[in-house]
């Protein structure tokens, strides 16, 4: 088990974490939350070792191995793709080693059979039979194919050279080699920031099969629902611990703190009451002994306190845009391609001043190209693209927070992309944007990724924008300040261009969607409600996700509902739980048998006990047969 205690982080005169405890059990799925520079990554950090606290330990099995993804790049070497997988997986090969000694130890160490430490070994050999038959022991070249499929990687990409990806790419990398390490604790610092729609689901369910304890910084609800069981929150530096998923944590947070208001406003009545008339008696001599009395119980109340609520929040407001022609940018004919593989062909696309526009659609379909074709950042290879009369774009690229200059203050950066006219409004923006006194002084480096993503923000409104292009821009914001960002661009009186893959970010926010899907782009005439609805579908998952194509001659394949496949899923759980007890008390009625198998078993003074803990496996044995085969037998239905 992983035991953080008492752990404090202090930072010149901010406490960043306070004394903060918590454990975190074997199959754990722990979701972190809070407010960006709450001290989520930070805490990830000191767990994996990469950070000391001030004060504080953090204690964890010996031998116990800890998986960190970070949000910092790593750097990127000329391997394969595939290789640098593989070479990261010599943790597999002391696990299998570890396996063979726990074997060993329980079929001949028969002396130890009713201690403590045997009933030890035989969990700890179960856990580990589980690990590598979930990773597929001696299949270790298929799994990380699987593993960097499940990532988005098609089976070209394998063998070509990690350096020659972008960043997002090397990310995933990153994340299959952790994966295929099966450590004992996964920290995964914003692990869905860099995949597309068909990958988070696949992770997502990854996540949930996964053996051991994950802790998981998001800012992505339906991830965190789908995933965790356990929700943590930092708040000003303390933490809150909450046994649900995401959805349910804000129900109960809640509950908790209107609870803790109504006790807190009832303690307050009372205690008011009571130095009511403790001054009352005081003002008279017969009674003071009395008031006395009650003023000492008085003091010896636990007093209710308040938990205190970061309320901060970012105040965004977009200047005064000019005024621009018509026709915002016209599109025709256009094309583009890298190398042989055509991401979009022949589409017209014409947008007008005042336009809201949603981007939408599988991930590899052409949203990013498109709008990096807008904002001149990439060529064209064929047709036309061209802004209209007196167009001022702004553009807010996925990885915008992670381009700026990691060694310059805040301060700095703001003043190497201010216009002279705004240099006087510098410190009020920062303070907008939730950087106020020291916080200037920071280097990027040390920002967290919500806070590089809010300095994004704030140099992108130093300048008067008429045409916004966001491609995801609420990667890294928290869920306030996601709201935040919409309301802001709820009352923009520009042009605006959105990529997104967050329905209740852009539900309401635009007037017409554009579906990118086979090359070409398809226009709704309304929100991402609207769209959905006309699509049939219940969210974005389900139109962003690539079709499965059956094969020809199939026709009598039928579809698996929702309901039938999460059916399914369950009773292959629950199936693989009870092999995993099979196999335990296999294990254990074995070693009974070579007990009962010495000589002169029967003259032992405890072969009685011995024999009734035998019989009781073996009955054991019976009732998990039979479960087994009933659920089997669903299964096969």
């Amino acid at each position: 088990m992983l035991q953080i205690n008492n752990i404090s982080l202090i930072i010149g005169d901010r406490k960043i974490l306070n004394e903060v405890s918590f454990q975190a059990g074997h199959k754990d799925k722990i979701g972190l939350v809070g407010r960006n520079g709450a001290g989520k990554s930070t805490l990830l950090k000191i767990i994996a070792g990469f950070q000391s606290s001030t004060y504080g330990q953090v204690q964890m099995p010996n031998n116990s191995k800890v998986g960190y993804l970070t949000q910092d790049l790593p750097e990127a070497g000329e391997l394969p793709v595939k290789q640098a997988v593989m070479n990261s997986m010599g943790e597999i090969s002391g696990l299998e080693r570890r396996y063979d000694e726990l074997q060993h130890w329980i079929e001949t160490r028969l002396d130890m059979v009713e201690t403590d430490e045997y009933a030890d070994w035989i969990d700890e050999w179960t856990h580990l039979n589980e690990k590598l038959h979930l990773f597929g022991a001696g299949q270790a070249d298929a799994e990380v194919e699987k593993i960097l499929k499940g990532l988005g990687f098609k089976q070209e990409d394998l063998n070509k050279p990690l350096n020659t990806f972008s960043g997002g790419w090397q990310m995933r990398v990153q994340m299959a080699k952790l994966l295929v390490q099966q450590h004992d604790y996964l920290l995964l610092d914003e692990p869905t920031n860099h995949l597309d729609i068909e990958s988070i689901i696949w992770l997502e369910a990854y996540l949930r099969n996964y053996p051991d304890c994950v802790i998981i910084v998001s800012h992505d609800k339906q991830f965190l629902d789908n995933v965790t069981n356990r929700t943590i929150e930092i708040e000003l530096g303390n933490l809150y611990d909450y046994k649900a998923n995401y959805s349910k944590y804000l129900e109960l947070r809640a509950e908790r703190r209107e609870k803790l208001a109504a006790a807190f406003k009832n303690q307050e009545r009372v205690i008011a009451q009571k130095e009511r008339t403790i001054a009352r008696f005081m003002a008279k001599a017969n009674k003071t002994t009395m008031a006395q009395s009650m003023q000492k119980q008085l003091d010896k109340i636990e007093r209710v306190e308040l938990d205190e609520e970061d309320i901060r929040s970012m105040n965004i407001r977009f200047q005064e845009v000019p005024r621009s022609g018509e026709v915002v940018a016209e599109i025709k004919n256009l094309s583009k391609s890298y190398g042989t593989k055509e991401v979009i062909k022949n589409i017209d696309l014409k947008i007008l001043r005042g336009d809201r526009i949603a981007f939408v659609g599988q991930n590899g379909q052409g949203k990013t190209t498109l709008v990096k074709i807008l904002a001149k950042v990439q060529s064209l290879t064929s047709g036309e693209c061209n802004l209209g009369h007196n167009v001022h774009l702004g553009y807010y690229a996925q990885n915008q927070a992670d381009e700026m200059q990691p060694n310059v203050t805040v301060l700095q950066a703001m003043e190497q992309n201010c216009p002279p006219e705004m240099r006087t409004k510098i410190r009020a923006m920062l303070g907008a944007f939730m950087f106020s006194n020291d916080d200037v002084d920071k280097k990027v480096t040390v920002l967290s990724g919500g806070e590089r993503a809010r300095l994004a923000l704030a140099i992108l409104l130093l300048k008067q924008i008429n045409f916004l292009v966001l491609d995801e821009p609420t990667n890294h914001l928290d869920m306030i300040s996601k709201e935040v960002l919409k309301d802001a661009l709820m009352d923009y009186t520009g042009t605006l261009v959105v990529v997104s893959h967050d329905r209740d970010f852009l539900s309401g926010l635009t007037n017409k969607t554009f579906e990118f899907r086979d090359h070409k782009i398809k226009e709704y005439l309304g929100d991402v409600n609207y769209f959905l609805d006309k699509r049939q579908a219940a969210d974005l998952r389900e139109v962003t996700i690539a079709p499965k194509s059956v094969a020809k001659g199939d026709k009598n394949i039928a579809k698996i509902s929702p309901e039938q496949d999460k059916e399914t899923k369950k009773l292959q759980k629950q199936l693989q739980l009870i092999e995993q007890e099979i196999e335990r008390n296999e294990a254990q009625s074995a070693a009974y048998e070579k007990v009962m198998a010495e000589d002169g078993f029967y003259e032992k003074s405890d072969s009685n006990i011995t024999i009734e803990k035998y019989n009781a496996s073996k009955a054991k044995a019976t009732e998990l047969m039979a479960e087994w085969e009933k659920i089997a037998s669903q299964l096969e239905g």
